[in-house]
């Protein structure tokens, strides 16, 4: 019985012996190095776009200087069916941005509301309501709802090709309208999803966790620089 125990705590012994290299090889190389991760990629800079607000409030882009800025379409006659689905953008973005504002009080949504048809809606006072009675505390400081030229923000070219492209295959026409957009501190365009299913909103919170994390890594580098 003992010589079975021995064999044992030496086979053990053998294995850490032969593993202890690669741990120490893991432990060196990984030890006082920054972690590395993927960064999102810059298609350029977006346009200067303006809106007014559910409270009838003026906007330009240089109001969301040093903000990271979601940009979604949304349809007033059916906001969770068409195109845009408004109850998912509120689950899987809206929500984490609103339970963790100290984290992520720099991160804001942007829905511009159209006829359907890619055209702007005059009067939002509907949808207004709507929000306040189906999004959990909704707070129009955060998910704007914005009157404006929504084809000027999507005017872009992403992996080359137009936002813009226009097909039966598309909401309304407009291909425009099932996208959304993740735009940086810098009003560069970072990211372009889909806004049609849970899984490609859910992706879009991922790239925006991506881009805070690559801006929390430039802060703490630049904090470091200055001791």
């Amino acid at each position: 019985m003992a010589n079975k125990i021995n064999a044992g705590k030496n086979k053990i012994v053998a294995i850490l012996i032969l593993l202890l290299p690669a741990f120490l090889l893991v432990f060196l190389s990984t030890r006082g190095c920054e972690h590395k991760f993927k960064e999102l990629p810059d298609y350029g800079k977006a346009v200067d776009y303006h809106f007014v607000d559910g409270l009838g409030k003026s906007y330009t882009s240089k109001d969301f200087k040093d903000k990271v800025v979601v940009i979604t379409t949304l349809q007033q006659t059916c906001p969770d069916s068409c195109a845009i689905s408004m109850w998912h953008i509120d689950q899987a973005i809206y929500q984490h941005i609103r339970k963790n504002k100290k984290k992520l009080k720099q991160v804001k949504l942007i829905s511009f509301v159209t006829d359907g048809n890619g055209k702007p809606l005059k009067d939002l006072s509907f949808l207004a309501e709507s929000m306040k009675d189906n999004v959990e505390g909704y707070d129009p400081s955060i998910w704007y709802l914005a009157k404006g030229d929504a084809k000027k923000v999507y005017d872009f070219k992403y992996n080359k090709q137009s936002l813009l492209k226009k097909g039966k295959e598309f909401f309304g026409g407009e291909a425009f309208m099932e996208l959304m957009l993740l735009l940086d501190k810098q009003n560069h365009l970072r990211m372009v999803n889909r806004g049609t299913s849970e899984g490609t909103i859910r992706r879009m919170y991922q790239h925006i966790a991506l881009l805070q994390k690559q801006y929390d890594k430039a802060l703490k580098k630049a904090n470091m620089a200055k001791k």
